[in-house]
């Protein structure tokens, strides 16, 4: 019973505790002014309104602790500058509003702002997004919405991506258009977009001026207007069009929230039909919500204002305006909050919120599509969840949007510039040459002193070209020359004209030139590229009495003979104990090995060669030396009979040494360059067709005339088809661009006309061209001095020499370890004596005869009682065929019981008591069975 009756006590004390606090809590909380000032009459005004009376119920009905409360105090603008200014210095001189939110435009907030700034009030726009009002540079100036300057980066970016050369930006006249110009020109120059036009239209301006402007864009080549305009003239201005706008991403918040807005909108404004909630109202929830976070952690303490003491008579409004103590806190406070609105993320940098995204639009009639977006990490994408890898500054890859239907209601992207169809015919400035009439020639009328024809070779290249184009391009061809027809100056000074405005391109052999493109925009080149030095040629064959040494250089000549000495040495080797015609006394066989080497060359030798291993060597030396006299022979016959064509000029720093003179074509660029080269003045000679530069050759540098001329490859091909072999071109070859058509910077034209050179110089077109202009049905033979016979080096036969030194060399070693294999019993029996007579030993070895040999095995000789081989070969006596010493072993007494010795003589043999063999015969020495070598000592040696 009683926990039942204390419950309703407990429940009501409850009750009034929460009462009690609600009580306390309304009596503690501070009120603080804020000023709103917006054209009230205005839907956007109407909008902002209504959006800042949701977002303080919002915030205060979920913040109920905090002890400001911020009070609005709304004046209306009026849309007038004045007025503006006005509501504003009210609400700092009497109210005393601790901030401002507003005014709606730029104008009228770039005098407000300096309110703000001198009596310390914070400003807070919420559309006024010209980027001239951050120059004022106020601390106190806080922009809740995207600055104008973050849209166009994203304009920029679409220009870019569809490759619009130029653009046209057309504005409302007044500062809310006049202050994005600048930022615009800028982000489009960045890109290399020219702004050729900027049209602006009144604020007042009626469809008949509209129309009148309008005109004025269509006769000129332009085809891309960005438009910065209020709502209303922007509507009238066009139908179709690709638009930039601030993007929200959808959410269940904004949902609810527009839900409720048009409730409320639609109850406070009743007269105001199908309202959509705009970003500015959105933006304008945000601010406030920002702005009462910022005032409750400023605090209280300094709500007050302090005039300025001054005297009462005279004063004005604004020398009484006070400063307001809390504006420094209230701006710091502005600066740090941070939170998550309906707009995003809500934060001012520097007094503007962070870039955020903008969503491309395709605005058709009253009706829009999404087609992309762009961000400032991904530039323009398609989706938003999607990065561009191509986001880049320079990108020039296809955009990443969707499709868009483009005015005129087709789909095919615009090139942005087209000929205005009732625009003037362009004018084609051409030059008025002297010489070389082949690449243009200008014909007047004597009797009315005007151009009768204007032809040659780069006026059929120019109209070619035109033909190809995708368009028809309407043009006439005027001539650069003075009433009396006359040159009217260089060819820089029609580049000159040409960027005055005097012609709107320039045709003609004009090279393509660094310090010329600063000035105008050429076109692909349509001729070869280069300037090269042309030289007489002449016959420089040698007509002396050691031409025939010429043939070959001197390392070949030195290499051949070492080779010759080399080979004859080896066969000597080879040949020497089994071959009759490499023995002898040693003058004779000096004699025999180079003569039989040498006879090689004329394959005349008559000495027979019968070991292996020699004939292995001959047949690779005699291969070596069929490949060496033919190409001696073949070169000596092209020096005596073939023409040699050499230039008498190989090298432009001997004519500067020399101090000779050079050609240079009239008014050409090249000068500079043989200004550079460190040429004289008085060294330039000048011509201005290709007789007089014959000419000049034909005097001779020493006559007046010249050693050389520098001039461009097409003139220099057109001088060599009419003088067929007398001259060349030698190197150096500087580098230059060719002839191309000039136009005036930034014009379009330059894109198509260089893809229709591509077109025509890769057809026949181009070759039947030169053909009628340059050739003339002239046939002359190429002449190439690089082609006339010079001596054969070494480098050429190197890998011959290679394989005859291989092949001799593994002759040698073969030969040699056969040697020393059949007479290893002698090395091993005198393996204690000194190396220099173990060497000594085998070289007497060496110099007899191998009667083993099949050559010298006439008949045989049998001992029927002797069935032992025989195992060495001995030395007994002088040798008739050396000059060696008696052999140890015919001193020997050790050896006569147990050694036959035999003197072969022609078939002949003596017993063991002759010592002395007769005519050449040379001594071999069988050992008995007992003795597996013969004693070789000398007692006297050392």
């Amino acid at each position: 019973m009683m926990r039942s009756s204390t419950k309703p006590i407990f429940h009501l004390f409850c009750l009034f505790i929460f009462l009690l606090e609600g009580v306390l809590t309304q009596n503690t909380t501070t009120e603080v002014n804020v000023g709103v000032v917006l054209d009230m009459d205005s839907l956007v005004g109407k909008i902002g309104l209504s959006c800042i009376n949701m977002a303080l119920s919002d915030f205060y009905d979920t913040h109920a602790h905090y002890k400001t409360r911020m009070v609005l105090n709304i004046r209306d603008s009026k849309e007038d500058v004045v007025a503006a200014a006005d509501a504003a210095l009210d609400l700092m001189k009497n109210v005393q509003v601790q901030a401002i939110i507003g005014p709606r435009s730029s104008m009228q907030a770039n005098f407000v702002i300096n309110l703000g700034n001198k009596s310390q009030v914070p400003i807070i726009s919420l559309s006024a997004t010209s980027p001239s009002l951050t120059s004022l540079q106020s601390p106190y100036f806080f922009l809740a919405a995207q600055s104008s300057s973050n849209q166009v980066k994203a304009i920029s970016a679409i220009v870019q991506a569809f490759g619009w050369r130029e653009a046209v930006p057309i504005y409302v006249d007044n500062h809310y258009g006049e202050s994005l110009i600048p930022y615009m020109t800028d982000a489009l120059q960045e890109i290399n977009t020219r702004v050729p036009y900027l049209s602006a239209i009144a604020t007042s301006a009626t469809d008949d001026k509209i129309a009148e402007e309008l005109y004025k864009l269509m006769t000129m080549q332009t085809r891309v207007f960005i438009v910065h305009m209020t709502i209303c003239l922007t509507h009238r201005f066009h139908a179709g069009v690709v638009g930039v706008k601030s993007y929200v991403a959808k959410s269940k918040k904004i949902e609810n929230f527009t839900v409720r807005w048009k409730r409320k909108f639609q109850q406070e404004n009743p007269d105001s039909i199908n309202a959509e909630l705009s970003i500015v109202g959105l933006w304008a929830y945000d601010a406030t919500f920002a702005l009462a976070m910022a005032i409750e952690k400023a605090g209280i303490e300094n709500l007050r204002f302090i005039k300025p003491t001054i005297s009462s008579s005279g004063e004005t409004d604004l020398e009484t305006l006070g400063v307001s103590q809390n504006g420094p806190r209230l701006i710091q406070e502005l600066s740090s909050t941070k939170f998550k609105g309906l707009t995003g993320d809500f934060h001012f940098v520097k007094g503007q919120l962070q870039s955020s995204v903008f969503q491309i639009v395709n605005v058709i009639g009253s009706g829009e599509k999404e087609v992309g977006f762009w961000t400032p990490e991904n530039g323009l994408v398609r989706q938003l969840n999607s990065t561009n890898t191509n986001a880049s500054t320079n990108s020039t890859s296809k955009p990443k949007l969707g499709p868009i239907i483009w005015p005129g209601d087709t789909n095919l992207v615009p090139k942005g510039w087209q000929i205005p169809t009732n625009g003037k015919t362009l004018r084609i400035g051409v030059p008025v040459k002297v010489g070389f009439t082949e690449f243009l020639d200008v014909v007047w009328d004597p009797i009315t002193q005007k151009a009768k024809s204007i032809e040659g070779y780069c006026i059929d290249v120019f109209d070619a070209v035109m033909e190809n184009m995708p368009y028809s391009v309407p043009y006439e061809y005027v001539p650069f020359a003075t009433p009396d027809g006359e040159p009217a100056g260089s060819y820089n000074d029609l580049i000159d004209q040409l960027y005055y405005g005097n012609y709107d391109a320039v045709v003609g052999d004009t090279t393509i030139v660094a310090n010329r493109s600063l000035f105008v925009d050429f076109t692909l080149p349509y001729t070869e590229s280069g300037v090269s030095m042309i030289v007489p040629i002449k016959d420089n064959k040698e007509k002396n009495a050691w031409v025939f040494l010429k043939p070959l250089t001197w390392d070949l000549w030195v290499t051949s003979g070492c080779f010759v000495v080399f080979i004859g040495f080896v066969v000597w080797i080879l040949e020497h104990r089994i071959n009759e015609d490499f023995r002898g006394p040693p003058a004779h066989q000096i004699g025999t090995s180079f003569w039989f080497s040498f006879s090689t060359m004329v394959f005349a030798y008559r000495e027979k060669v019968v070991s292996n291993l020699a004939r292995f060597v001959v047949i690779v030396w005699c291969f070596v030396v069929l490949v060496l006299t033919q190409s001696y022979t073949a070169n000596l016959t092209s020096l005596l009979t073939v023409e040699q064509l050499q230039p008498t000029v190989t090298d432009i720093n001997e004519l500067v040494k020399r101090r000779e003179s050079v050609g240079l074509l009239n008014g050409c660029f090249v000068e500079g360059i043989l200004l550079g080269l460190k040429f004289e003045n008085f060294q330039l000679k000048i011509y201005n067709s290709p007789e007089e530069l014959h000419e000049l050759f034909t005097k001779g540098s020493a006559n007046g005339g010249i050693s050389a001329a520098l001039d461009e490859n097409p003139y220099i091909k057109l001088f060599l088809s009419k003088y067929c072999g007398k001259y060349t071109t030698v190197e150096p070859t500087f580098k230059t661009a060719g002839f191309g058509f000039a136009f005036p910077k930034g014009s379009p034209l330059v894109a198509d006309v260089s893809r229709a050179i591509l077109n025509v110089t890769q057809s026949d077109k181009m070759e039947q061209i030169e053909n009628f202009w340059l050739k003339k049905g002239t046939v002359c033979p190429d002449v190439d001095p690089s082609v006339s016979s010079s001596s054969l080096g070494l480098e050429s036969f190197w890998g011959l020499f290679l394989i005859a030194g291989t092949a001799s060399m593994s002759a040698l070693i073969i030969y040699s370890a056969m040697f020393l294999h059949e007479q290893r019993h002698v090395l091993f029996q005198f393996h204690d004596t000194s190396v220099w007579r173990r060497i000594r030993i085998m070289s007497r070895i060496f110099d007899q005869k191998d009667l083993s040999s099949h050559t010298f095995r006439k008949s045989e000789v049998r001992d029927a009682s002797s069935t032992h081989s025989v195992h060495s070969i001995g030395v007994v006596g002088s040798s008739p065929n050396t000059n060696c010493p008696p052999s140890p072993s015919s001193y020997s007494s050790q050896t006569h019981s147990s050694q036959f010795v035999f003197f072969v003589d022609q078939g002949r043999f003596t017993g063991h008591g002759d010592l002395t063999p007769s005519g050449s015969a040379s001594p071999e020495t069988f050992p008995s069975p007992e003795r597996s070598s013969i004693e070789l000592a000398n007692r006297n040696d050392p």
